[in-house]
Formats: C-alpha cells, sequence, structure tokens
C-alpha cells in the first residue's frame, strides 16, 4: 500500500504543534506561551512541579545527550536516534540563518566522511528509515524538493542549551478502577478529609 508523501510549500512548525506519540502526547511551543509556565497568570490553576537539572558538557556530550533525549521523547528508534545526529550536524553545517537544510545521499555520504565512519556505522537505508521516522515525529518535514527538508525550530537549532520537560501525570481512572481512594484533600483547618 503505497503511503501517501505529504510536502510543504512553507514551514509548518512555526505555529504550536501537537504530537501524538504513543500513549504520549508532545507538545511543543515557546516557552511561556500563553502565560503558562508553572501558574496559568489567567486562571490561576497550578499545573504541577517543575524539576530542572542544569549540566554542562563539551559540545560532543551536548550532542549526544540532546540526540538521546530527543529519541526518549519522540520514542525514535536507532535509526531515528543516529540519522537525527546526522540532522544536527547537517544544520552546523547549512543551516545558519535558515530553517531548511538538504538530507539526501550527499549529506549522509559527507556526515559520514566528517566523522571517520564507514557505512556500517550508519548506512543509507538505515539513514532513511530514520529520515522517516522525524518526519512522523514532525521533528523534520518533507520540503517541495526532494531531499530538502524543513527543521521544526521548536525542536532543532542552532544553539548551546535546552531544557526538557517531562510531565508525569498518574491515570486517576486506572486508580479508581484499582479501588484505590482518592487522593486526600485538606481544608482551610488543615483537617483531612474523605
Amino acid at each position: 500500500m503505497a503511503t501517501k508523501i505529504i510536502r510543504h510549500k512553507t514551514n509548518p512548525f512555526l505555529e504550536n504543534v501537537n504530537i501524538p506519540i504513543g500513549s504520549k502526547n508532545i507538545q511543543i511551543s515557546t516557552l511561556g506561551k500563553d502565560s503558562n509556565i508553572l501558574v496559568n497568570q489567567n486562571t490561576g490553576e497550578i499545573t504541577g512541579t517543575h524539576v530542572i537539572a542544569r549540566k554542562k558538557v563539551d559540545s560532543e556530550k551536548f550532542v549526544k545527550t540532546f540526540a538521546d533525549y530527543m529519541a526518549f521523547t519522540f520514542d525514535l528508534t536507532k535509526a531515528g536516534n543516529k540519522t537525527l545526529r546526522v540532522v544536527m550536524w547537517a544544520i552546523k553545517e547549512q543551516a545558519i540563518g535558515k530553517d531548511i537544510i538538504d538530507l539526501d545521499k550527499f549529506t549522509h555520504e559527507a556526515f559520514l566522511e566528517s566523522h571517520g565512519f564507514s557505512k556500517t556505522n550508519l548506512s543509507y537505508t538505515t539513514f532513511a528509515r530514520g529520515l522517516g521516522e522525524l518526519v512522523k515525529a514532525k521533528i523534520i518535514a518533507k520540503a517541495q524538493k526532494a531531499g530538502r527538508y524543513f527543521i521544526n525550530p521548536n525542536c532543532m537549532f542552532n544553539g548551546n542549551r535546552i531544557a526538557f520537560t517531562t510531565l508525569i501525570e498518574r491515570d486517576e481512572q486506572e486508580r479508581n478502577e484499582r479501588g484505590y481512594l482518592p487522593e486526600p484533600e485538606q481544608t482551610e483547618l488543615g483537617e483531612l478529609e474523605r
């Protein structure tokens, strides 16, 4: 069965992006959009606890850590993770000030050569499969010209820092089905109610 190929005239990632991946729903937007960081300033709703771990690493470790976190977040296979590293290299080499890059066999070969890898480290077939994963995850999008891709500037950038946030929520429906009592609520007097 042939899969429909979607190509874009303009970068589809300039607006907020919502990506369903398995049991996760990943929302990508500019930090602080709609005054919704930890407390929604419009409604006063507290959205949870934010944990930040800051770590300084060299450039090589940054690329590896970034790719590993992206692979975890977007459920990428090894092919997707390896291809993501090619994309990051291509952004550094070709995309300064642009949101479009070439990811073709020439880019693949140039990446292998610049890193001293052979095709056994990353075959073109694996690279192509990884590109498909990155398109599906909305990290990149095919442009009109074959081999050319838009980068999602909310995911990929030519910077030196990024913060990953994973929100973990308890499935209250599952807790109720298993017969757990609801979480106790605190009254104004500090007493617990059930």
